[in-house]
């Protein structure tokens, strides 16, 4: 397929740097849309000249045009322009997962999701509320909780100048939420345990700030009897069904106006390590992509 936009997402930066250990030598990229060039004999499920686009492996998505298998790859509505697509696919069922299948919210919910102004943040946080949950979110400095803010959080913490713990209790009246999603990692991981209710569930799906430390499983019990998982988008978009049922959700929400593309930075792709330095200094927000 030949590449129209390509997606920039953290996991990029892990593994470049190693965290997440990739067979060498590798390209890097996950998530890409485009226009099918060309099929092998045996392929039906897509033609030439099919738009389509994928959120998963096998990496490379850092090039102009690339071979996939066809079980990986989405076709595109024809009101999903390649933007949209790139700029949403992976963190966009990413949301849908952490929504759905983590931990099903429902009206009366009541979350923290951290990096609130973030790629996910940006699709997370209103997909959230409109599924009826109060949403509580974190950011760091005042243009990225107002921005956290218009993405639909009924609550903001600045991380920079408040407690998050005590803001947490404070806004539930000292009972906590029912779940955290944490993409942050190292920096937020005692914070996010601490703001759990009862019985709360601690969905830890990112590394931002580095690894998250090591836990007892005893400090889950006397925190209150806490749910802890570790869930990666593979593991929920392993089948063909699993994927496009996903990736159907993602695009209903699109379409209805509830989540929205905020593609606030452009890239050539020849300047993917510029890309990546200004994302691990926290200087992005909402979605970037880069162009070939």
């Amino acid at each position: 397929m030949r590449h129209g936009a390509i997606g920039l997402n953290y996991i990029d930066t892990y593994h470049r740097s190693g965290l997440y250990p990739i067979p060498l030598p590798s390209g890097l990229g996950l998530e890409a849309a485009g226009t099918v060039e060309a099929v092998g004999a045996q392929v039906t499920e897509v033609q030439a000249g099919d738009r389509v686009a994928y959120a998963s492996g096998p990496i490379g998505a850092y090039s102009e045009a690339r071979t996939l298998p066809t079980a990986r790859v989405v076709k595109l509505p024809v009101d999903i322009t390649d933007d949209t697509a790139a700029a949403l696919m992976l963190k966009g069922m990413t949301a849908y997962y952490l929504l759905h299948l983590t931990y099903p919210v429902k009206p009366g919910t009541v979350l923290l999701t951290h990096a609130a102004a973030g790629g996910v943040g940006s699709v997370l946080v209103p997909w959230a509320r409109h599924l009826g949950a109060t949403v509580i979110g974190t950011a760091g400095g005042a243009a990225k909780c107002t921005l956290a803010s218009e993405y639909g959080c009924h609550h903001v913490i600045d991380y920079r100048s408040q407690d998050i713990v005590a803001e947490v209790r404070r806004l539930t009246e000292g009972q906590g939420v029912d779940v955290v999603y944490d993409s942050v990692g190292k920096d937020t991981f005692e914070a996010s345990l601490d703001c759990l209710k009862r019985r709360g569930m601690f969905v830890s799906f990112g590394n931002a700030s580095g690894k998250p430390p090591a836990i007892e499983p005893g400090t889950l019990s006397a925190k209150g009897s806490l749910f802890l998982t570790r869930p990666t988008l593979g593991d929920y978009t392993t089948t063909r069904k699993e994927l496009d049922t996903a990736a159907r959700a993602l695009f209903d929400v699109v379409r209805h106006g509830i989540v929205k593309a905020d593609v606030r930075q452009r890239y050539p792709l020849r300047d993917a390590a510029r890309a990546h330095a200004d994302l691990e200094a926290r200087k992005t927000t909402g979605t970037t992509l880069l162009i070939p």
